[in-house]
């Protein structure tokens, strides 16, 4: 059975689709099955795949909403070999209201993934910039949470709010939920703040923090507006070439 992940900060722009996106890519070639889930309304993973959202009839929305709904009908495959998507509607924006009233609406996401879970090596689950009810699914889904940290001023703000979340998570609804890794991102070495905002994530969650730095990578900007991952994009940049280290340093840490 797979390991699902939930791709997790509250804060906008931190790279958690770029990391969502690439990573699964850089695992999917290296022969690991690979599901990735878009949770957020904006459905950035799903565009940035290649995926025209008004186009889709069967999504994520239809497999929350829908009793008996057989999620296979939501699951696309990309160019990438190994690399499926359930993609995001707009019509998630609207779905946490809808839930509201539904028994056991935190649970929604972990039923609709226990469907495929023994499908798939990996489920990366790319949550919304907030601590609504799509993202507690997503950490009740989930057996661990990844926190991409972008390097500027502001790194750490807000943090000390999501470990709440997911310590509440954890009490309450998922006892098993793990911090599987911090991803420091869009990090510039040639400024000192870069340097320090390091120093003090890595000063914060320890060895939790992965040893490859995702840099900042024009590249990796331009990916999504062509649908590709960056390896897929282009291989030889530095930003496909941290995602690969990152994905051999993921594996070795998950022991999978």
């Amino acid at each position: 059975m797979g390991k699902s992940y939930a791709i997790f900060n509250q804060k906008g722009g931190v790279g958690k689709t770029t990391t969502n996106i690439n990573l699964g890519a850089c695992l999917a070639r290296k022969g690991k099955r690979v599901l990735l889930v878009d949770i957020d309304p904006q459905g950035n993973t799903t565009s940035g795949l290649g995926l025209v959202k008004r186009e889709l009839r069967d999504t994520l929305y239809e497999a929350l909403t829908m009793e008996e709904y057989d999620v296979h009908k939501a699951v696309y495959h990309t160019e990438t070999k190994n690399l499926d998507i359930i993609p995001a509607s707009v019509d998630l924006s609207g779905a946490e209201v809808e839930l509201i009233q539904i028994l056991g609406r935190e649970i929604l996401l972990r039923n609709v993934l226990a469907q495929v879970k023994d499908e798939y090596d990996f489920i990366f689950i790319d949550c919304p910039p907030s601590l609504g009810l799509l993202t507690v699914n997503a950490l009740v889904a989930a057996d661990g949470v990844i926190i991409p940290i972008q390097c500027e001023f502001y790194a750490l703000e807000g943090v000390s709010q999501l470990m709440k979340t997911v310590e509440l998570v954890r009490r309450e609804m998922n006892r098993n939920l793990q911090i599987t890794g911090v991803i420091l991102s869009m990090f510039d070495g040639r400024t000192n703040l870069g340097l320090q905002v390091v120093q003090e994530v890595k000063r914060f969650f320890g060895n939790k923090v992965f040893k490859t730095v995702i840099p900042k990578n024009v590249r990796l900007a331009e990916a999504p507006s062509y649908g590709l991952s960056i390896v897929d994009y282009d291989p030889s940049s530095k930003g496909a070439k941290a995602y690969k280290k990152l994905a051999d340093e993921f594996v070795q840490r998950e022991g999978r």
